[in-house]
């Protein structure tokens, strides 16, 4: 063929446009065609044989990763966090143990009655009363298990409005500034000022509680949200400035809604703590108050126990009743230490080196499970 014939066969292919249009005519030309227009030609020349039901489910598999990087990053990752640090594992464990002994101990072991054992048998000397029994032959065990629930009660009650209240004044006096922050600091310095011992007893008086154990915790906590509203001013002061919190501002969001979502995240460490620490003075206030004779009288307490112990048996003086003393010192001292402990390890879950370590494992472990 000579190069007249060649252009010849060139110049007809221009000429018509129409020639390779008809798929029907060469099939594989038209797979190839159709594979090339839906884009799912294979990087190798060969075609791909992808549905678009196939490519449904790639994308709902990406949905069911995104899940479970969200449930590793929020849940998991804080958990194992938490336990591979000992103090942590240890408050977790114990305040688990409280919570199991305030609501299952409850159908496992009989109420507090008069004459249910001897009189003042110590600790561990019979199986059926391991605790012992006081001078009137009520078990200490069964003293010590119903009087939980009450204070953990108290514990929870205190601690949430400490800290709800402290977050409340704290971020809005921070955050609008102006007559609300001058206003709002004000009262907080007159509750700074108040002792706090005085006024729980003025109240505990005049208020006829009855025992009430949410009223108790509260009580007890009345102006302790103070010093935690000026602490939480001063962080939010400087973070109101940063620029997600300016983004959100121009974009003309609600003052809620950035308190709620940008500022208060970032406080949660420092809240958290305080949550902690405010449970455990909760613990000690009430039972020194119960123990001191301010609050209502009500067998179900361990500081009631303590007074009793000192008072109607003299446990300081005699070793047959310092058991009935022990006892509850133990279960007090048992749970704050738990807290303790819980909040120590807990810190470890807002450091950001652990975070950011922690997420390397988790990845590689991910890449791994890919491979």
């Amino acid at each position: 063929m000579d190069e007249s014939d060649v252009g010849a066969v060139v110049d007809g292919l221009t000429d018509d446009p129409d020639r390779f249009t008809d798929e029907d005519r060469t099939p594989e030309r038209g797979a190839i065609s159709g594979h090339a227009r839906n884009g799912r030609v294979a990087a190798d020349g060969g075609s791909s044989s992808v549905s678009e039901f196939q490519q449904m489910a790639d994308v709902s598999m990406t949905d069911a990763e995104r899940r479970r990087q969200w449930i590793d990053e929020k849940l998991l990752a804080p958990a194992r966090i938490v336990w591979s640090d000992w103090r942590a594992r240890t408050g977790v464990l114990v305040v688990l143990f409280y919570l199991f002994v305030g609501t299952v101990g409850l159908l496992l072991v009989t109420e507090p009655s008069p004459n249910q054992g001897g009189y003042l048998i110590g600790a561990f000397r019979t199986l059926e009363y391991p605790l012992g029994t006081t001078q009137s032959g009520v078990s200490l065990l069964s003293q010590v298990v119903h009087a939980t629930p009450s204070m953990l009660t108290m514990v929870a009650s205190g601690a949430v409005f400490t800290v709800c209240l402290g977050t409340v004044f704290g971020t809005i006096a921070g955050y609008k500034g102006g007559t609300a922050d001058r206003v709002l600091m004000v009262v907080t310095d007159v509750m700074m000022t108040i002792p706090g011992l005085p006024l729980t007893i003025v109240l505990a008086s005049a208020l006829q509680i009855e025992g009430n154990p949410v009223v108790i915790g509260i009580l007890v906590t009345i102006n302790a949200w103070a010093g935690l509203a000026r602490a939480i001013r001063s962080q939010v002061l400087t973070l109101r400035d940063a620029e997600y919190v300016e983004a959100s501002r121009i974009m003309g969001m609600e003052t809620s809604v950035i308190i709620s979502g940008d500022i208060v995240p970032n406080l949660m460490p420092y809240i958290t703590m305080n949550f902690v620490q405010q449970a455990r003075a909760v613990i000690f206030g009430v039972v020194g108050l119960y123990f001191l004779g301010v609050l209502p009288y009500n067998s179900s307490n361990w500081g009631v126990m303590m007074n009793a112990a000192v008072n109607r048996a003299g446990a300081i003086s005699s070793p047959a009743a310092f058991h009935w003393l022990l006892v509850p010192m133990v279960a007090v001292i048992g749970l704050a230490l738990g807290l303790t402990l819980l909040a120590q390890g807990a810190d470890r879950i807002f450091n950001p080196r652990v975070r950011a370590r922690h997420a390397e494992t988790v990845a590689s472990d991910d890449d791994e499970g890919g491979i």
